[in-house]
């Protein structure tokens, strides 16, 4: 069965751009430290499908239009692509959290169809990602978490649980380094759970 590293976007594999949180322009694009070593070396050295996760909110409307998202994430894709770093697929979902849709993170209903596809080992995949959101992602898809943690307050008004239950069984590692997450694969033994 195969293992997946499902990768959050934005504060993950690229910086957030506060105060609005939507890198739509390249002035606006900055590559996460390290992930390119980081995430390629465990692309090298691993078995993982990497299937990247991620909510734009309101992408496609007037506030942000597709026109000004898509040359930037086309960018960012390529030159993960260059490294040798392939995303199997890429989930967007456009809603604002107000509008509670099944398809936004940390709901799983935008990976519903993926996941019926193919036979996978979710016990011993992971979600890696910088808001709790992503984290409860992962408690809510039957894995584990690789908590990016630069800012504990992003997407904590999205959550139902509490940050200590995902803490105690859902979050493997606390870190701010790609280079940790790394490391962390490298000690597990195969087929942990």
């Amino acid at each position: 069965m195969k293992k997946i590293l499902f990768i959050d976007r934005d504060g993950t594999v690229i910086k957030e751009s506060p105060p609005e949180y939507r890198v739509d322009s390249f002035a606006k694009l900055e590559f996460y430290p390290h992930v390119f070593q980081f995430l390629g070396n465990i692309v090298r050295e691993f078995d993982y499908e990497l299937i990247m996760v991620t909510n734009q909110d309101g992408l496609g409307r007037e506030e942000f239009p597709a026109s000004a998202f898509q040359p930037v994430h086309d960018l960012i894709l390529k030159s993960f692509a260059n490294e040798g770093i392939i995303f199997s697929a890429v989930y967007i979902d456009r809603s604002y959290p107000a509008e509670n849709k099944n398809t936004r993170k940390p709901a799983t209903g935008m990976l519903t169809a993926y996941l019926n596809n193919a036979d996978y080992d979710i016990l011993n995949s992971f979600m890696i990602g910088d808001r709790i959101t992503d984290m409860q992602l992962a408690k809510n898809l039957g894995c584990r978490g690789f908590w990016l943690k630069e800012d504990a307050a992003l997407g904590a008004a999205e959550i139902n649980d509490t940050l200590e239950e995902l803490k105690k069984n859902t979050i493997l590692l606390e870190s701010p380094n790609w280079e940790d997450i790394y490391n962390y694969l490298q000690r597990l033994p195969e087929n942990w759970v």
